[in-house]
């Protein structure tokens, strides 16, 4: 320890301030203990993901061991409990680490584990956590987290005198929605307005609240499948952002039965058309499905088929077979034809599916509650009770 330059006092400069606990927490700390315990890792056999650093796989005569490393959580997870449990033995004669057992709290994620081999997954502590930061403990649910066609301008209403709260609240919004797809879009709408919020603004925040309030209980439920298969849903909402007539892309895909990726996004660049937003989504989706199928080539499993891609848009469909409208896209950037290339490839296949079928739907616009609460039982959203009960408040 030494005293910071510039600030040495001429009268005892070789004085420092003692500690009354350890320093934890320093800039250098993590970064060096995750060197460290990464280049240990080898050793053991493990061999990092191309596609996720933070994912090491290890291969053992048939077996698969996974470790994943957050700062200095670890999740560990395998074909083979012998094996791992030597490797945990292992890494505990070089590490001082406690082994906490069965995942049950990781990152504010709850993890529970039904008998029949399903596991369901809330944040249902974050969320109470939030509604007391807010003031809303007791407020009165609702029944969706957004109106349907719901649209304010950045000017609309009065300017907030401190908008500390709505930044502090977006901002934890964005973490829950790692378990709760259902607001995605409505958490994704109230960011626009993070630089310069509004009462009107506010409004947007308290209605997503007042939904958590009446869904405390909902989470993510994923079975047990061996269905390895990847279907994803590809949708956008053509120039529906008043402010600068942008599009909101919205995607989600399943592994099996159990939805694994989901986002909604406004599109960086204006479309010109429907045809072009719907184009510019698949291609977002398209990489997404690269990227969990590399993740899963590392994991050594293999895909039975291609994945497919589903989208209500069948002139977009088009486009990723055919230049059949080539005078209409010229002016896209060339990053979406590599849609078009996998489709020729057979890596990707893309198909129609009806809107009233399409489950990111409900990332893309608000929409009505049965139409929400059908969409929400499709994305395996609901309590470990009934999903129905937990989705429509009393």
């Amino acid at each position: 320890m030494k005293q910071p330059q510039g600030f040495v006092d001429s009268q005892h400069p070789n004085h420092v301030y003692r500690l009354l606990k350890s320093l934890y927490g320093l800039k250098q700390a993590p970064r060096a203990w995750n060197s460290k315990f990464t280049s240990y890792l080898p050793t053991l056999g493990f061999v990092t993901s191309l596609s996720d650093t933070s994912l090491f796989v290890k291969e053992d005569h048939g077996d698969v061991i996974l470790l994943l490393l957050y700062v200095d959580d670890i999740i560990v997870t395998g074909s083979n409990a012998s094996k791992i449990q030597s490797m945990i033995t292992s890494l505990a004669a070089v590490f001082d680490f406690k082994d906490m057992g069965k995942l049950t709290y990781f990152l504010g994620l709850h993890i529970q584990y039904n008998q029949d081999g399903s596991i369901f997954i809330n944040q249902s502590k974050y969320e109470r956590d939030l509604l007391k930061m807010a003031g809303m403990e007791h407020c009165k649910p609702t029944s969706t987290p957004s109106k349907p066609h719901t649209q304010l301008l950045e000017s609309e209403g009065i300017p907030m005198t401190d908008p500390t709260l709505y930044r502090s609240l977006v901002g934890a919004l964005q973490y829950l929605t790692f378990s709760r797809p259902d607001i995605a879009y409505a958490v994704n709408m109230v960011c626009q307005f993070m630089q310069s919020p509004t009462d009107s603004h506010f409004h947007l925040v308290k209605r997503i609240l007042r939904y958590l309030q009446g869904t405390l209980t909902c989470g993510l439920n994923y079975t047990k499948n061996e269905d390895i298969s990847i279907a994803a849903y590809s949708d956008s909402d053509w120039a529906t952002d008043i402010n600068t007539r942008r599009s909101i892309t919205g995607y989600v895909v399943y592994l099996g039965s159990n939805p694994i990726s989901w986002q909604s996004k406004k599109q960086s660049t204006v479309s010109r058309s429907s045809t072009e937003a719907e184009y510019k989504a698949i291609a977002h989706c398209a990489a997404d499905v690269c990227w969990i199928r590399s993740v899963l080539r590392d994991l050594h499993q293999c895909l039975p088929s291609p994945p497919s891609l589903y989208c209500d848009n069948l002139s977009a469909l088009a486009l990723c077979s055919n230049p059949v409208f080539h005078s209409k896209i010229k002016h896209l950037d060339t990053d979406y034809h590599f849609v078009r290339e996998k489709v020729q490839k057979g890596d990707l296949r893309v198909q129609y599916i009806s809107t009233e079928e399409q489950v990111a739907d409900v990332l893309t616009k608000g929409l009505h509650s049965p139409v929400f609460v059908k969409q929400c039982h499709n994305l395996s959203l609901g309590s470990q009770s009934a999903i129905s009960s937990t989705l429509v408040p009393s």
